[in-house]
């Protein structure tokens, strides 16, 4: 699966108000979802030491799917595909670390 593909199949289980013109509802669904991944981890972090056992760590990653969602419809609220989202994040990485540009923080490294 391309994550072209992924984003069509996930636009057709996007039942949310105003789709296609509502760039709030999957903003704050992804804040919301990325929450509950840390959520979960801190809870590992508090009863298992940090070790993620099978069953967490399925929860874990049923919770990154969720984020994977809303990251789609945000990228379809802005008529963006998220391949291309994808392609220009790794060609940002690839140039910082040409130019030794990995560590640190701000946005034009």
């Amino acid at each position: 699966m391309t994550f072209n593909d992924y984003q069509e199949a996930a636009g057709k289980t996007a039942l949310y108000p105003n789709r296609g013109n509502n760039l709030t509802y999957p903003v704050l669904g992804l804040a919301s979802e990325a929450g509950e991944v840390a959520g979960k981890y801190k809870k590992v972090i508090r009863d298992a030491g940090g070790v993620v056992n099978p069953e967490e760590r399925e929860k874990l990653l049923a919770e990154v799917g969720d984020v994977l969602w809303y990251v789609a419809a945000i990228c379809s609220e802005l008529d963006a595909s998220l391949e291309d989202v994808a392609r220009a994040n790794i060609e940002k990485l690839a140039s910082r670390a040409e130019r030794n540009r990995i560590s640190g923080s701000g946005d034009n490294r």
